[in-house]
């Protein structure tokens, strides 16, 4: 079995909040401390020091990638750094052995009064690479990163979209046997980072082992053969993109409750009928619960709406409401509104979004509870609606056969 290219053993790595001496009165007794600190492990906490990454561990062969997902701050940038070595651990070890592409910071390593031209052999030669080995990839590089006319201009003049992509060119390109790289694709048009993940995918088929950080959830799942979620600096779950995605998103039951409000209009919960995932085309039903004063609603309160919502994007894939389908609330008192949606989606985690409607200002005027769903693979297909296409073939004739010859 190939030995591991990228080794993280036990890593714990903290970090000082705010200034870190304003006065010779705060730096004496801290390095006092320091002296005297009972065993000198690094384990203690000081004053306002904080943990980024906690005893994290994980290992990277050739042919795997690994995602590293989670919410802002959980230490996932930490541990990229860490790999590259920017930062040194506090406890444990992380080895990366082989030439390493890292695209970590926009811009990270660039001479900003160097042109993109100079840079990429800057970038090559600390790297490791002779100048013949640069100049037989260099027409590539350029190729890809889509920038061939600005390659002559410094780099202090790019756009961060520019320096993405000469970025992830130069890491990608320059024959690393280790890639690294963080969620500053982000940045980048669309058509942009489907080029770059695809190039990604291509390395991993070529055994390059890769690490990568990102938001984008769907590529994550594309690409990653494991996956590690983190939450505050430790690693909460590891597996299989499909399980650490839906543990990261998705509720741990099926009903969700709303935060009790003041008003005349109170959201109760939100219940999925059945918690697991639906296969796309199929049907999913849920229920909102909500209760309604004495005196009813104010006349400019359309009603309840209903949003799924892409989890993987953020983006609004449909949105109904009571009185958009004549179905209206009662004048007070408790009440359930049943709601089935057929979901002809692509695969994916979509989010169920509750919201009472001002149709006066145009806006919520109180926002309900969401439960998130998982829409799996049902007829395949490509593209962003499940159309439940349905294909027959019917037999012709020959024209031999009508005419008897």
């Amino acid at each position: 079995m190939a030995e591991p290219r990228v080794d993280f053993c036990d890593v714990s790595k903290k970090f000082r909040r705010g200034e870190l001496h304003d006065s010779l009165r705060d730096l004496i007794p801290d390095l006092a401390r320091r002296v005297f600190r009972p065993g000198g492990t690094g384990a203690e906490l000081g004053r306002r020091e904080f943990w980024a990454l906690r005893h994290v561990s994980f290992e990277v062969k050739p042919g795997q990638a690994l995602g590293i997902i989670g919410p802002n701050g959980a230490g996932k940038s930490t541990i990229l750094k860490l790999l590259t070595r920017i930062l040194r651990p506090t406890s444990g070890w992380c080895r990366v052995q082989g030439r390493v592409g890292a695209l970590i910071e926009i811009a990270a390593g660039f001479h900003p009064d160097l042109t993109g031209r100079e840079n990429i052999y800057l970038q090559g030669a600390i790297m490791g690479m002779r100048a013949a080995e640069i100049n037989r990839r260099f027409d590539e590089i350029v190729e890809f990163s889509g920038i061939a006319e600005f390659i002559d201009t410094p780099v202090k003049r790019y756009s961060n979209g520019m320096n993405a992509r000469l970025g992830f060119s130069i890491a990608a390109h320059l024959d690393p046997e280790v890639l690294i790289i963080d969620e500053v694709l982000a940045v980048g048009d669309f058509s942009f980072q489907a080029q770059a993940f695809e190039r990604i995918r291509e390395m991993v088929q070529r055994a390059i082992p890769v690490v990568v950080v990102a938001h984008q959830l769907d590529r994550i799942a594309q690409l990653c053969t494991e996956v590690i979620l983190l939450d505050r600096g430790e690693v909460v779950r590891r597996g299989s993109a499909a399980e650490c995605i839906s543990a990261y998103v998705l509720k741990p039951v099926s009903e969700v409750r709303a935060d009790s409000t003041e008003g005349p209009f109170q959201f109760r919960r939100l219940t999925l009928d059945s918690p697991g995932p639906v296969r796309s085309g199929e049907r999913l039903a849920f229920t909102v619960a909500g209760q309604i004063a004495p005196g009813g609603l104010p006349r400019e309160i359309e009603g309840i709406v209903i949003t799924v919502r892409s989890a993987q994007t953020g983006q609004a894939v449909f949105t109904t409401s009571n009185a958009r389908l004549g179905v209206p609330l009662p004048e007070e008192g408790p009440f359930e509104l049943q709601v089935e949606l057929q979901c002809n989606l692509a695969p994916g985690i979509y989010a169920i979004e509750t919201r009472l409607w001002n149709r006066a200002r145009g806006a919520p005027a109180q926002q309900g509870p969401s439960a998130y769903v998982q829409v799996q693979p049902g007829k395949d297909f490509t593209g962003l609606v499940q159309m439940n296409p349905t294909m027959s073939v019917a037999r012709r004739a020959t024209r031999s056969a009508l005419t008897g010859s």
